[in-house]
């Protein structure tokens, strides 16, 4: 398989540090990211946890749950079909309200 080059950014400390424990590690930080590329396309996601801050996490998932209600609510045909017309129209009177 054919090799292609991938740039990564980050803080200048970071990469210093990440260097040394690589090479500590007997690799490079190139084998390093190649492993866990391949990690993550062998699991399928992160190999690790990832957690955020919970206040936003639950805001987050308020904002999903109405997103998920309202897209039901129009697969079920609750709001009536609207040409690109009048959708365009409802923008258009909207921005004149603001």
């Amino acid at each position: 398989m054919s090799q292609v080059s991938m740039t990564v950014r980050m803080d200048s400390g970071l990469k210093s540090s990440f260097d040394s424990l690589c090479s500590q590690f007997g690799m490079s930080a190139n084998t390093a990211m190649n492993i866990f590329a391949k990690a993550v396309v062998q699991r399928g996601r992160i190999p690790f946890e990832i957690k955020g801050d919970k206040a936003a996490i639950a805001e987050e998932n308020e904002g999903l749950k109405a997103f998920r209600a309202i897209r039901a609510m129009a697969e079920a045909g609750a709001f009536p079909e609207m040409t690109l017309d009048e959708i365009n129209d409802e923008i258009s009177a909207a921005r004149r309200e603001r």
